[in-house]
């Protein structure tokens, strides 16, 4: 069965000049990982915001499926940390080649995720893999300390964009700085993208977590993002406000984490969030002003 990737997938060549020679070189990387790997095709690709996935059988028969990631630094270590995971809460990572940012992996259905069970069910489910996935960090990956501490120097440029707010501009500066310099900050394996469409059905466990984009950090940082994933239902509530607290009520109880650390964190990376917005912006793209509306109002709402 021939490999046919997406018309959509392809267009993102539009994105940048390193996404346009990914593009052209991806139908030759797949071609010869299949070869080398002894891999059959099964089934259709599914895609992502920034890999291609091929659901096959390996040379014993087995159901896998090989990501194929653009290159990017967020997924650098995506292995050392599915390793470290070993299968417990994750898909099993079944051979790397990170120098090609390639992976076989346990395949799970990509067609049902955690966007198919009620929303705060669902942010329960998430919390309860905090404590499976969060052991002590492996030294090759990033600290979330030195993360903070560019962001308090670089979140000052939004005072000058009047995207947002100025006080919530420096509150998160404010917020970073003081994380960057605290002990807490650093030690745990974070997945840090641990939202509903990153939790698959499965068959070895009913729920399995895929692509993680893992740094060494507090485990509070973890829940932003089903803050302002599901964001449409967070609307249709017609109290955006609740919505919003009652998911972070739910990841905080069911995890067990320090609700003011859990708070503080949403604010930093929605800031983080409109700065990036705003770098995109400025590299020719236009302002993704949702994106912007989304992180004012998860900042208001997070607020004591």
């Amino acid at each position: 069965m021939p490999v046919v990737i997406p018309e959509h997938f392809l267009r993102f060549a539009e994105i940048s000049p390193s996404w346009s020679r990914w593009i052209d070189r991806l139908p030759r990387l797949m071609s010869s990982v299949l070869a080398e790997w002894q891999l059959q095709v099964d089934g259709p690709v599914a895609t992502g915001q920034g890999a291609v996935v091929v659901p096959v059988l390996t040379a014993e028969r087995r159901p896998a499926a090989v990501k194929f990631g653009w290159p990017h630094p967020e997924a650098e270590h995506e292995h050392l940390a599915l390793r470290a995971w070993g299968g417990s809460g994750a898909v099993q990572l079944l051979g790397a080649d990170p120098h090609r940012s390639v992976l076989l992996l346990e395949r799970a259905h990509a067609d049902r995720d955690l966007t198919t069970v009620p929303v705060l069910e669902a942010c329960q489910t998430i919390a309860g893999f905090y404590r499976r996935l969060h052991r002590p960090a492996i030294p090759q990956l990033d600290r979330l300390s030195d993360h903070a501490k560019r962001w308090a120097n670089e979140l000052t440029a939004l005072r000058v964009d009047n995207l947002v707010p100025r006080r919530y501009v420096e509150q998160a500066a404010s917020l970073a700085r003081d994380f960057a310099a605290d002990p807490a900050t650093d030690g745990a394996l974070l997945h840090t993208d641990l939202h509903y469409f990153n939790v698959l059905a499965a068959d070895r466990e009913p729920w399995l977590v895929i692509d993680p984009k893992p740094l060494s950090g507090d485990p509070a940082y973890e829940v932003a993002p089903v803050l302002w994933n599901r964001w449409d239902e967070a609307v249709a509530t017609g109290n955006l406000r609740n919505a919003i607290l009652d998911r972070l009520y739910a990841v905080v109880d069911t995890a067990d984490l320090d609700e003011d650390r859990a708070r503080a964190w949403v604010v930093v990376r929605e800031m983080v969030n409109v700065k990036w917005a705003m770098e995109s912006a400025g590299a020719g793209r236009p302002l993704d002003a949702h994106w912007v509306t989304i992180a004012t109002t998860i900042t208001k709402a997070v607020q004591r």
